[in-house]
């Protein structure tokens, strides 16, 4: 049985400016198996959120294949692709990306506004995820109103709430501090194991290789190490 959920095969992107070609992704070829924990390392500027972002059918390379859940995104038409990462994909983003007048539970209600539930079950989700998160007394504030660390939680409980196959995440720890970005990675890695999910981090630090299944190191757009 094939357990594989993602197969990255030679992607390369690049990017024109100033009528010049720019590489940021050169040959990379990697795959996360179902359930997995995978790392991708590397500085700032290598490429990791170029590549996440790949992965997670955000962006299409300029070559290569990507296979997600058994289906190529560059075959995918944008309705398709919307489908896919909807029923497949939750993603974590650096900035967060909250919407600043919706209250927490609401940001992390957002996930499900185009799925079948009801208000009152997408409702229900949203409290119970972020009640996971410790964050039960503070569903009602609005993200200003809220920690760094806190934002991120209700961040991480956006992506979880559609019970995706595979959570990506860029740098969910590069904004905090370490006691609670140990915090963040616990309850990221429990959550996404008991979901049976995959998940892909994309970090320079805060993540310890031992709770990885597999670790790759980005360096210049490629793949320098496995």
């Amino acid at each position: 049985m094939n357990d594989t959920i993602i197969s990255c095969c030679d992607v390369t992107k690049r990017f024109a400016a100033r009528g010049k070609q720019t590489e940021v992704l050169s040959g990379v070829t990697l795959t996360v198996k179902a359930g997995h924990v995978v790392l991708i390392r590397g500085r700032s500027g290598t490429g990791k959120t170029t590549l996440l972002q790949i992965l997670a059918g955000l962006d299409k390379p300029t070559s290569g294949h990507v296979e997600i859940a058994g289906q190529f995104i560059d075959k995918l038409n944008s309705k398709k692709l919307t489908q896919l990462r909807r029923d497949n994909i939750g993603f974590i983003f650096q900035n967060f990306n909250l919407l600043p007048s919706w209250t927490a539970q609401e940001n992390v209600e957002a996930a499900l506004i185009h799925t079948k539930l009801s208000l009152s079950k997408r409702r229900q989700k949203a409290l119970e995820l972020l009640s996971e998160m410790g964050l039960a007394d503070r569903a009602d504030h609005l993200p200003s109103e809220l920690s760094i660390g806190q934002q991120q939680r209700v961040a991480v409980a956006r992506a979880l709430v559609n019970n995706p196959r595979i959570v990506f995440a860029d740098e969910p720890t590069g904004d905090v501090d370490e006691e609670t970005g140990g915090v963040v990675v616990e309850s990221l890695v429990n959550l996404v194991r008991s979901h049976k999910a995959s998940l892909v981090v994309c970090t320079h630090g805060g993540f310890s290789r031992e709770i990885a299944n597999e670790e790759y190191i980005l360096s210049d757009g490629k793949i320098a190490g496995e």
